[in-house]
């Protein structure tokens, strides 16, 4: 039962004895089994894997796991000691999900941490800003300066004018206070600040809304940068089978889950979450569970939503049998396409939907909490 550390130990003296087949192995089993690892020193473990040409696997790994969730590195303590080349990878990258004026403020105090200087310009020598300079230069054309809104830019970036290019100011400053004038066409492009929903049914967008709605909040809650949950997808109906057995196969023991599906002869979509399992056989109660409908899956932001938690008191939120698939409430199937919706409201009130329904296809997702 080797840790994360022990098993990135194994790795390099595997490595460092050119056995090639094993490598690969060793990179899956640490993603796969060990990705807490990278939260206990993500500075000294990029480094490690940064000197290991062979660990490609690895690297990209942690790199996108970074740039997902950019709090396991720049909140780390370590973070002020990354080496330069490290941190210029990681701002050349689009997809670093940080707004820009963070990324912002952690460059300077990692700076400043680097050159010993305070973060007070006020205070500074001319010495101090030659060294400021000389360390930045390399990152002043990775910062996405127009992505920056015009208030963060005056009270955080425009202080700091005598340690940036004159030009740069000039132009940052003629883009917020003359925003009519025909603006310079080469700017760098914006970071994608987009989540990721591997689904054919449902846009990414909704991730902050189902977030909400598991966690009992306002449906506007949560926006898209402090997410509490991943949606890793499970079962596709339509790629790996309508069948319960398929269903259980891949969905059981993997905890919580929310579902989603796609009506024939309908724009209506239906879905619903289970903060239990799906293994076990008979009902299973929970308070947390809900059903929601969306009357127009092309137009979801505008469409008509409903949304039932189970009923306070009632013992069958949640139905486990390998003969049935996701079942709740008295919302159910059994091998078909054809699932069958009693509309008791003693369950979960107010869904409508028809009370007989063709499934065309229908998604599995493990809620996982980050």
């Amino acid at each position: 039962n080797l840790q994360g550390p022990d098993v990135l130990n194994l790795l390099i003296a595997v490595d460092e004895l050119n056995i090639h087949s094993l490598i690969t192995y060793i990179q899956e089993y640490l993603i796969e089994h060990q990705t807490e690892f990278l939260h206990q020193n993500p500075t000294g473990i990029l480094e490690i894997i940064y000197q290991h040409e062979t660990f490609t696997d690895l690297w990209n790994f942690c790199l996108e796991k970074i740039c997902e969730e950019p709090k396991i590195l720049f909140n780390s303590d370590n973070f002020i000691n990354l080496k330069a080349p490290l941190l210029e990878l990681l701002l050349k990258r689009d997809d670093l999900y940080m707004d820009e004026i963070e990324i912002w403020d952690n460059l300077l105090k990692w700076c400043f941490t680097q050159q010993n200087i305070m973060n007070d310009p006020t205070k500074w020598s001319k010495d101090d800003i030659i060294k400021i300079e000389r360390s930045l230069h390399r990152f002043i054309p990775l910062i996405r300066f127009y992505d920056i809104k015009p208030t963060e830019f005056f009270y955080k970036v425009y202080c700091y004018k005598d340690i940036l290019p004159q030009d740069l100011i000039h132009d940052l400053l003629e883009f917020h206070i003359v925003p009519d004038k025909k603006h310079k066409t080469n700017l760098p492009p914006s970071r994608k600040q987009y989540l990721k929903l591997d689904s054919n049914l449902v846009e990414p967008n909704l991730i902050p809304l189902f977030a909400s709605w598991i966690n009992r909040k306002e449906s506007s809650y949560y926006d898209k940068k402090d997410i509490p949950y991943k949606f890793k997808l499970l079962h596709r109906s339509n790629r790996d089978g309508i069948d319960t057995k398929s269903f259980h196969r891949n969905c059981d023991d993997k905890g919580a889950t929310i579902w989603i599906a796609k009506i024939k002869n309908s724009t209506k979509l239906v879905g619903g979450y289970n903060p239990l399992d799906w293994n076990g056989d008979g009902w299973k109660n929970t308070s947390d569970s809900f059903l929601f409908s969306f009357a127009d899956w092309k137009n979801i932001s505008n469409a008509t939503t409903k949304l039932s938690y189970i009923n306070s008191g009632k013992t069958w939120a949640v139905y486990c049998n390998n003969n049935f698939g996701p079942q709740m409430g008295d919302l159910y199937y059994s091998n078909s396409n054809n699932w069958t919706y009693l509309g008791q409201s003693e369950y979960y009130p107010n869904l409508d939907i028809p009370k007989i329904i063709t499934i065309l296809d229908y998604e599995v997702f493990q809620v996982i909490k980050k």
